[in-house]
């Protein structure tokens, strides 16, 4: 996984029209945040409410939703029992911030990678044994006697 804090690094760093960011499980509790505690907390509480209440109106399971003020946006996405919530500066391209929201929610509920082993030092090939010299034939002696 990316961690959820090192997700909402990513997620600020590539979306410009994020301001602020808060990771936080179904019962509120923040799992990260790019505010301070206490004010992540309460945006935490504010968009489960949003979130809460907008599911209120229409059928099935929210999974997301955004609200608009002429100041900026709020944006909430729900995936499993993580959350995602994050404002935006004022007429934020909506389906971009929610793709971004996703994705950063999908990397910060992946499990941490394990480190891949460092290769294993390649065995030292074993010197060829050199082939032992064939004797030199010795030298016929003249059997003239």
């Amino acid at each position: 996984m990316t961690e959820p804090s090192a997700a909402l690094a990513q997620l600020t760093e590539i979306s410009s029209q994020i301001e602020s960011a808060v990771v936080f499980d179904a019962a509120g509790k923040v799992v990260a945040a790019t505010i301070p505690d206490e004010r992540a907390q309460r945006f935490a509480a504010s968009a489960k409410a949003l979130l809460e209440q907008a599911a209120r109106i229409g059928e099935g399971d929210l999974t997301q939703v955004e609200a608009s003020t002429g100041n900026g946006s709020v944006f909430v996405v729900k995936e499993d029992k993580t959350l995602i919530a994050a404002s935006t500066s004022a007429e934020p391209t909506a389906g971009l911030v929610f793709y971004d929201l996703r994705k950063a929610l999908q990397a910060a509920a992946k499990p941490p990678a394990k480190p891949k082993p460092k290769p294993k030092a390649a065995a030292k090939p074993k010197a060829a044994a050199k082939p032992k010299p064939k004797p030199k034939p010795r030298p016929k002696s003249d059997e003239t006697s």
